[in-house]
């Protein structure tokens, strides 16, 4: 595919089977990643890949922060924390390792992080690869973040879910520029 192609009709896949990606294709989305415009080049990025009874353990650190947080949870909740790994065969989680930098101040550098995980997705559709990113609460949990051995100066970007597409592409919208581009000053 071509890269403008790629970028002008990237779309998530919200559900995803198995197969996850293979080495090869891992391997070309990776590298994909560390492409990202990084000011300073201090690639203030790292991932963490988890795949079979990874997905599982990190279903119970998920139950164990919601846990911690609101203890009366029903079956059903507790069951659906324990599942949310469990959406696709196999993810990444994109960190974002903040470093002390003159120039480079903390907000860049996770917009930095940011940029890697879009490349990634992009990589991943390129190769007909189904991919979404996800945060919600559990991003910014200590107890999550403790448990996946981020570092203080570490913070989570998202979840990144692969797979292949249980569902044919479909379109991406149709975006006019104009309604997001402006001539300054007018």
């Amino acid at each position: 595919m071509l890269a403008l192609d790629a970028l002008k009709n990237r779309i998530s896949h919200g559900k995803l089977q198995a197969p996850g990606p293979t080495t090869e294709q891992r391997s070309e989305i990776e590298a994909a990643a560390l492409r990202a415009a990084d000011h300073g080049c201090l690639r203030p990025w790292r991932y963490l890949y988890i795949e079979g009874e990874g997905r599982e353990a990190l279903g119970r650190l998920y139950l164990e922060a919601a846990q911690a947080k609101n203890p009366d949870l029903d079956e059903g909740q507790k069951d659906r924390f324990l599942r949310m790994p469990l959406r696709a065969p196999c993810m990444y989680v994109a960190i974002a390792n903040v470093q002390a930098h003159p120039k480079v101040p903390r907000e860049e550098q996770l917009m930095a992080a940011a940029a890697s995980v879009q490349n990634m997705i992009t990589a991943a559709f390129a190769l007909g690869v189904g991919a979404y990113w996800r945060s919600g609460e559990l991003a910014f949990d200590e107890l999550v973040k403790k448990g996946l051995g981020l570092s203080d100066n570490e913070e989570i970007v998202g979840f990144v879910y692969m797979g292949t597409p249980q569902l044919p592409n479909r379109s991406a919208p149709e975006l006019q520029a104009s309604d997001f581009f402006k001539k300054w000053p007018l």
